[in-house]
């Protein structure tokens, strides 16, 4: 008795099922892009002569416009929100730096307002952001 062996078929992979994978690997690198936005508010910056460069990781920015408005992270707050979210920053990481970044135009008093609230919290590390003065 002869046995005939039969010719396997190759296996075919759908062309259609990999298209698929490349759209949703493509939607998920879109959206763990935007977890790690930064979201900023547009202010002019102001000039020194001299500037100290930080590490970014490590730092709450408050963003301060030329109406008063106070930011953190896009998010508009009022002074004793701004509070709260330094308190918070600061018992979980005691180095925490604090970064203040107004506008030009800004008015003083409502920097005096965050400078006033790291006061009355004793912390010492914070600095305001500036633009390097081009050479004239």
């Amino acid at each position: 008795m002869k046995i005939r062996r039969r010719n396997r078929r190759r296996p075919i992979v759908s062309i259609s099922a990999m298209s698929d994978i490349a759209f949703l690997l493509l939607i998920f690198i879109l959206l763990i892009s935007l977890i790690n936005y930064r979201r900023e508010i547009p202010i002019r910056y102001p000039e020194a002569e001299t500037i100290e460069t930080t590490q970014g990781d490590k730092n709450l920015e408050v963003w301060i416009d030329p109406t008063g408005g106070t930011f953190i992270q896009g998010v508009r707050y009022n002074l004793s929100g701004i509070e709260e979210i330094i308190v918070e920053g600061i018992q979980k990481n005691p180095s925490l730096r604090i970064h203040i970044l107004a506008d030009r135009e800004t008015p003083y008093r409502y920097v005096h307002g965050v400078m006033e609230i790291l006061r009355r919290l004793q912390h010492r590390v914070v600095s305001l952001v500036i633009r390097e003065r081009k050479p004239e």
